[in-house]
């Protein structure tokens, strides 16, 4: 892992196309700006960690419990 310290408006350059700029530094929080080609995706950690936690959740549902939810009908 590579720790560079930055200061607010200063920024680093990742593969010549990719530039992250310390917007703010509040508190306990760090506001970062980041420019980069929009065929480069860019997710925060908690949420990828929360999708392969919903697709492995969902492998884990039965085929039955699935087709037991779509034909379910309330009554009138």
């Amino acid at each position: 892992m590579l720790v560079v310290t930055r200061k607010t408006e200063e920024s680093v350059i990742i593969a010549d196309n990719i530039e992250i700029t310390v917007l703010e530094v509040a508190k306990d929080r760090v506001k970062l700006g980041i420019s980069a080609p929009k065929d480069v995706k860019i997710i925060r950690n908690e949420l990828l960690h929360a999708q392969e936690t919903n697709v492995d959740s969902s492998k884990a549902v039965s085929k039955d419990a699935i087709d037991a939810l779509l034909t379910f009908k309330k009554e009138p």
